[in-house]
């Protein structure tokens, strides 16, 4: 079993950058792993390299086109 870390983490939120905390769980090779979203007014948003998290308010379409703007077309997941 491979060594594990969870740290605290800020993040702002991918639509409007409000700033939020994560529990970010990293591999011993420095991949995340998991990440929690303790805040209730947030929510986790998946991306294959790094923890993101958005405001419950913001809509799916707002969210699909901040990530498109900030990381280009996503892949999407089976």
């Amino acid at each position: 079993m491979s060594k594990r870390e969870a740290v605290g983490e800020m993040h702002g939120c991918i639509v409007c950058g409000k700033l939020y905390q994560l529990y970010v769980v990293y591999d011993a090779t420095g991949k995340c792993v998991d990440f929690q979203v303790p805040n209730g007014n947030a929510r986790p948003v998946k991306h294959a390299h790094r923890p993101l998290v958005a405001c419950k308010t913001h809509s799916d379409d707002q969210i699909k086109a901040a990530l498109f703007k900030a990381y280009g077309p996503q892949e999407e997941e089976d």
